[in-house]
């Protein structure tokens, strides 16, 4: 039963939580404070809607900012109405004229856009007492595809051949429904921070096979290539051949190296390499994945809009899809580019800036429906504390959430 809610004022809070003892630390970010810039709708009912993005520290404010102004189009609305044509306003939000100036769709509007949208996905959720899994999986076709904004995509993605993909994905739901009874798989990322010792490296693989994960990620690019080298063959042997284990860059490689390093780590068989590059290289990217084949590229945590997934999508390079919900343009685009990476028959694994409390759902409605493989979904445990209804972990595989929402909702906050 549909509630009706109106959405009377938006209170945006600056939330940064320092991490310490090397977790978080990547090539780049040696000493991270995550952050988020959230979004809260206060509404004529008890219920509230909470949306994130998802930052590093200092930075965080100016999107917290932007959310205050990208309010004003959603202010007094009823959150059904709204969301029964919400491609719109999500247009008219991206394309507000004074701000496009400073994208368009990317950067701090963009990621404001995301805390705003997803603001609204968790309000819509809570006012028909679902969790947004279900939620979007009741919804038609047509309805899910009226949440959608697919301008620019015309030329590989029309309206209606959105809706005949859903309606097709929609026949066979039914069989993808056993993941709801067993759980997403997951694949953990706290085992290899970048500032962690090769010992404490191998003590968390242990740990995290001892909770059932079977997949794991090392971060590397280090100045200093031998030691990304020797920790991903460390990794390899501790974990065993049977293990997935995957290599994140954070961009740090330009392309000569990265040629070289792909071909220095063939021997240690990583089932991807992440974002060995400059997130907008294309063309980088694409000679990259000619080079060191048979080893994929895993891409999109920093690729900030449907406009560049297409471009990458296009060019045949990227093999896993890491679109995050708050990202890119909030739960909206997600599924956009979602619809994209199914037409092109790329995976979606998404990287979880929300530490994975939104995108539990996300990945549930891919898979079910939507048709997406069930491969695995990032775990990262730092953050799980401070949420209401953190994500439930068990023998590796993200439990279903049950609680009205995207499971976004903050402590004290």
């Amino acid at each position: 039963m549909n509630k009706t809610v109106f959405i009377k004022n938006i209170v945006v809070n600056d939330s940064r939580f320092e991490l310490g003892n090397g977790a978080g630390s990547d090539a780049i970010h040696t000493t991270p404070i995550y952050a988020y810039a959230v979004c809260k709708f206060k509404t004529d009912t008890n219920l509230e809607g909470i949306g994130l993005a998802f930052t590093l520290g200092t930075g965080n404010n100016l999107v917290c900012e932007a959310i205050k102004y990208l309010a004003r189009h959603i202010e007094g609305k009823e959150i059904n109405e709204l969301m029964s044509n919400f491609g719109e306003t999500y247009k008219t939000m991206a394309e507000d004229p004074n701000f496009r100036w400073l994208g368009p769709h990317k950067g701090v509007v963009h990621l404001a856009l995301a805390s705003v949208v997803n603001a609204c996905f968790d309000l819509w959720a809570k006012s028909r007492d679902l969790p947004l899994w279900k939620l979007l999986l009741e919804l038609s076709p047509y309805d899910i595809v009226n949440t959608l904004d697919l301008s620019y995509l015309e030329d590989i993605l029309t309206r209606d051949e959105a809706i005949s993909m859903l309606k097709q994905s929609s026949l066979t739901k039914q069989n993808r429904e056993a993941i709801l009874l067993k759980g997403y798989p997951g694949y953990d990322t706290s085992i290899g921070w970048f500032n962690y010792s090769d010992e404490k490296v191998k003590d968390n693989i242990k740990k995290a096979m001892d909770h059932g994960f079977t997949a794991m990620k090392l971060k590397v690019g280090s100045k200093d290539h031998e030691r990304d080298i020797r920790r991903a063959y460390l990794v390899r042997e501790t974990a065993g051949e049977e293990a997935t284990i995957m290599l994140d860059v954070n961009q740090q490689w330009h392309l000569p190296e990265a040629i070289h390093m792909g071909k220095a780590l063939k021997g240690m068989n990583p089932y991807w390499i992440e974002e060995p590059t400059h997130p907008d290289d294309v063309a980088a990217h694409v000679a990259l994945a000619k080079e060191i084949k048979p080893i994929k590229l895993a891409l999109g945590e920093h690729v900030p809009n449907k406009i560049i997934f297409k471009n990458f999508l296009q060019s045949g390079c990227m093999s896993f899809n890491q679109v995050d919900a708050v990202r890119v343009g909030g739960v909206s685009e997600f599924l956009t580019i979602s619809l994209m990476s199914k037409k092109f028959n790329v995976p979606v694994v998404p990287h979880v800036g929300d530490m994975g409390q939104i995108h539990q759902h996300l990945v549930l409605y891919n898979h079910i429906g939507m048709e997406h493989k069930a491969l695995f979904l990032e775990h990262i445990p730092h953050l799980q504390s401070y949420f209401k209804h953190p994500v439930s972990i068990k023998n590796g595989h993200y439990q279903i959430p049950d609680n009205p929402g995207m499971s976004s909702d903050l402590k004290n906050i």
